[in-house]
């Protein structure tokens, strides 16, 4: 079979779908029955109504993550509607189990629309702000921009659990922690780098805010749309603007790309050249996310003198994929309770998989990644004290040592930022108890 007939056959034999759900508890007998529902179920319903914060101890809230999308920008696809999102959301909440062991519930939301069948901000805000009592944490997912920004901003302020759009910060977070790791392998300054941007939906524009929060000067980017390069006179939202640039020099990408340290794609496939990557400054570091194709091919970028090469896609070195945040970012969060997720355990998630990338990689670490990239293995990627090196700038998803570590740091950062509820004193214990749960 082909992929694709291949994967129709997956999401519908034996059964429909990606997930299911499974009791926790034993449901055999008369008495069972009569403790998980009625007359027993009373009873904690009761201590919940006098003590609301116990519905942690007696449901599954404390792990429960709702994947709320609208449809409107699911993947590369764009808005194909709410019922046709549902796949994908199913299978973010399979990585959800599979890395974190949180539960997830795909939630994918109709009626929440404008005439111009876009997103229509204040609908979904007023949908999703009631799904408080039921979920410890809110993951949104592929609502198109600019509603997306208005929902995510508005919905932190009126949830007291973490709201998490990982379009936006998911990509910003890996491939923060990829060019902290590259600037290091060159011998290179953040606060130097001329950064380009090519794509300025939501991811794009996160990524680039992200980069400034952590060192990157706001007057060494450039990020260009469809149309070009964006300025504060053309920029057509707020987000935009803050971004656009008071060059003159610049009217399009290959103007912007000549002298540039870091080329950012968030765009679409083979829009860059060899030949504006030549133009780059020497030690340049190109992450052309675009999927299934890349803005330009990873040897291509090679051969025309770029350092260090990452993209989205699996068959590449340097895969920045959002499963290297999410799982590790709600697991920490979850587990102290934390009423959001700030720019700062943002931050703390992306050193996290940067520290991971200079680890030795031992004993079951290495039969693991073995096990999973036996190419690279062979390579000689994962070889050294320190394995970093231009073709290894980020762990990869499978490395049983980026949940627990990725929690670790983010609820640690939860704790000195005042939004846990809940305090942990040994945060080794912790991140090793977390690698436990998962590996069981």
């Amino acid at each position: 079979m082909d992929l694709n007939t291949e994967a129709l056959v997956y999401h519908s034999t034996p059964a429909p779908g990606k997930i299911g759900v499974v009791s926790t508890k034993p449901c055999a007998t008369q008495h069972d029955l009569a403790l998980a529902y009625t007359p027993g179920v009373a009873k904690p319903c009761l201590e919940i109504k006098d003590k609301p914060a116990d519905v942690y101890r007696y449901t599954g809230k404390g792990n429960y993550v709702a994947v709320v999308s609208d449809g409107t920008a699911v993947l590369g696809l764009g808005n194909i509607g709410a019922e046709a999102g549902l796949p994908v959301m199913e299978g973010k909440c399979v990585l959800f189990k599979r890395f974190a062991d949180i539960d997830a519930m795909p939630l994918c939301l109709t009626k929440v629309y404008g005439e111009d069948g876009r997103t229509d901000a204040k609908k979904l805000i007023a949908a999703v702000e009631t799904l408080e009592p039921t979920f410890g944490g809110i993951n949104l997912e592929d609502i198109g921009a600019p509603a997306c920004f208005e929902v995510e901003t508005t919905l932190k302020q009126k949830m007291g659990i973490p709201v998490f759009h990982d379009d936006q910060h998911g990509t910003a977070i890996i491939s923060l922690a990829a060019l902290l790791n590259a600037a290091k392998l060159l011998g290179k300054k953040l606060s130097d780098m001329k950064v380009v941007g090519n794509g300025a939906g939501a991811a794009g524009l996160s990524c680039l805010e992200f980069y400034i929060t952590a060192g990157v000067k706001r007057e060494n980017v450039v990020v260009c749309d469809s149309k070009g390069v964006v300025t504060k006179e053309n920029a057509s939202n707020p987000s935009k603007k803050a971004l656009g640039t008071t060059r003159t020099d610049v009217h399009s990408l290959a103007d912007a790309m000549k002298g540039a340290d870091v080329f950012l794609g968030c765009s679409v496939g083979n829009c860059v050249t060899p030949e504006m990557v030549r133009s780059m400054a020497p030690g340049a570091v190109v992450f052309a996310m675009a999927n299934p194709t890349p803005e330009i091919m990873p040897q291509l970028a090679k051969d025309a003198g770029a350092a260090v090469v990452g993209t989205g896609r699996t068959d590449f070195p340097n895969q920045i994929n959002n499963v290297l945040g999410f799982p590790g970012i709600f697991r920490g969060a979850l587990d102290v309770r934390a009423k959001d997720i700030t720019p700062g355990m943002q931050l703390a998630a992306s050193y996290a998989l940067a520290e991971i990338a200079e680890m030795p990689v031992e004993g079951d670490v290495r039969e693991a990644l073995v096990a999973a990239y036996p190419e690279d293995a062979a390579n000689g990627v994962f070889d050294g004290k320190n394995p970093l090196k231009e073709s290894y700038v980020i762990p990869k998803p499978f490395d049983p040592r980026v949940v627990p570590h990725v929690a670790r740091y983010v609820a640690e950062a939860a704790m000195k930022e005042g939004v846990a509820q809940i305090a942990i004193d040994d945060l080794d214990a912790y991140e090793a108890e977390v690698a436990r749960r998962i590996k069981h």
